[in-house]
């Protein structure tokens, strides 16, 4: 038996209960969970925001050791340490034949097969993104088992999985920030923390963090931001201020709301680069007017798991994190049990804190 977070349908409660776990298959891994962050997309999930088929166990960044694994499995062994990859590319695709991994069309397949059993009744539990990471352990194709750089320590690799591939990729694959240049954060949650540091890395210059709740200014600062604005109407003509008059040369959006990301776009230059992370609703709808996309020349662009590769961008990453450049520690706010996510769910509704860590 193992002990999971259930969801038992669209804005239900989660509520910790054990399951049914099987042996792995053919091209699947057993992976023992050492941690797993909670992520605006786990409530995203929760609400049917995102689509999930139900009951499901949610959580998707996560890291563990590998206990089995299935026939014809070579990438992985047992007592491998791994990050799990809940969007692993397929390959194949029209996507990944343009080395666009992170927009492949068969990389959340597994989401929807059912991977486990309730203990209680022998129902069908769907994986939450393919990876189920809300539980002690998880069975997970092969390929969305990523080894560990050597000199990151397990437990805090978990953020690895979401957050600070995110964050990475909407920085220097997405804006592709230069040295010198200024940066615009929205939002200072797990994302936005791991999006400033990687600004930082980038040798960005003045590093704006913005957010509606003044007690993240000092959790901005300590991961990078030169400045941090608390959001109001004036967000973008406070932000134009910071950096000479002109706006950000590049703002990057980690909230996922239309006001918010038109506060960022109006933030940047003339020839600016907003790059959208957060995930929004289909209600949010953004608008410009057509004489403002000319006359600003500004770019706008979407940003899926920060358009990485992670199998390219791990060991980059973990090269910062082995030279201290990059704290992935900084980015926990809360380390918890499974029996915490729904005050962790509370939390980020409330905009407080960065990421909480359930640590098993």
């Amino acid at each position: 038996m193992v002990r999971a977070a259930l969801l038992s349908a669209v804005n239900a409660p989660l509520r910790v209960t054990e399951i049914d776990l099987p042996e792995p298959g053919p091209e699947q891994v057993r992976i023992r969970l050492a941690a797993a962050g909670v992520c605006h997309s786990d409530l995203s999930l929760s609400n049917g925001t995102l689509r999930q088929p139900v009951p499901a166990v949610l959580g998707h960044e996560g890291a563990g050791t590998v206990t089995a694994v299935g026939p014809s499995v070579t990438s992985v062994a047992p007592g491998d340490q791994v990050v799990l990859n809940w969007a692993p590319s397929c390959g194949d695709c029209h996507f990944c034949g343009l080395a666009e991994p992170w927009l492949c069309a068969n990389s959340g397949l597994a989401a929807n097969a059912p991977y486990a059993h309730l203990a209680a009744d022998g129902s069908e539990l769907y994986p939450g993104l393919g990876t189920a990471a809300f539980a002690e352990e998880t069975v997970v194709p092969a390929h969305a088992a990523l080894p560990l750089p050597d000199g990151v320590p397990l437990t805090d690799a978990a953020l690895l999985g979401c957050a600070v591939l995110t964050g990475w990729g909407a920085v220097h694959h997405s804006a592709q920030v230069r040295a010198g240049e200024s940066v615009a954060v929205f939002g200072v949650g797990g994302v936005g923390l791991a999006t400033l540091q990687a600004a930082r890395i980038a040798g960005a210059g003045t590093i704006v963090a913005v957010d509606v709740s003044p007690e993240k200014e000092e959790l901005a600062r300590a991961a990078g931001a030169t400045e941090f604005v608390v959001a109001g109407e004036d967000t973008a003509k406070r932000i134009r201020k910071l950096t000479g008059g002109f706006g950000a040369d590049v703002a990057v959006e980690c909230v996922g709301r239309a006001e918010t990301i038109r506060t960022a776009w109006s933030s940047t230059r003339r020839g600016g680069r907003t790059t959208v992370v957060g995930i929004g609703g289909q209600d949010q709808q953004v608008t410009f007017s057509a004489l403002e996309i000319f006359y600003f020349g500004r770019t706008l662009s979407g940003c899926v798991y920060g358009n990485s590769d992670p199998a390219r961008d791990l060991p980059v990453i973990a090269e910062h994190v082995r030279s201290g450049a990059l704290d992935l520690s900084a980015l926990v706010t809360e380390r918890i049990s499974l029996d915490g996510i729904p005050d962790a769910f509370d939390a980020m509704l409330a905009g407080k804190g960065g990421r909480a860590l359930i640590v098993f």
